[in-house]
């Protein structure tokens, strides 16, 4: 991540294309370490692109990566006792809403307008 951020930093600066010796400057900088065959593999990955191109790129990438969200997935006890899951978390929600609510409604003996 050190090398692609001073790499970003350059690309910022107006240097299209930072060499290693710029890259490592950049960490240095800052007081870090920069690896030398990190930075090598990195700008030979890079070699020839435009950095708005690739950035272009990865966002449509990413843009078909699953986030969360998706169905719950829920498996069965061994033996056959998957049916009493369900009322647990059942259970476990109502635990949950009723504490929600006990700490909402606590005014802590004043209120804003005595």
């Amino acid at each position: 991540m050190k090398v692609i951020a001073a790499y970003m930093l350059a690309v910022l600066g107006g240097n299209n294309s930072p060499s290693a010796a710029e890259i490592k400057k950049i960490i240095g900088s800052v007081g870090g370490d920069a690896d030398d065959d990190r930075i090598a593999s990195f700008l030979s990955e890079l070699k020839g692109k435009d950095l708005a191109e690739v950035i272009a790129a990865g966002k449509e990438k990413l843009a078909s990566v699953p986030a969360g969200g998706g169905g719950i997935v829920v498996a069965a006890a061994p033996g056959g006792g998957g049916g009493a899951a369900a009322p647990a978390a059942a259970e476990a929600k109502k635990e949950e809403k009723v504490e929600e609510k006990e700490e909402s409604d606590d005014d802590m003996g004043f209120s804003l307008f005595d």
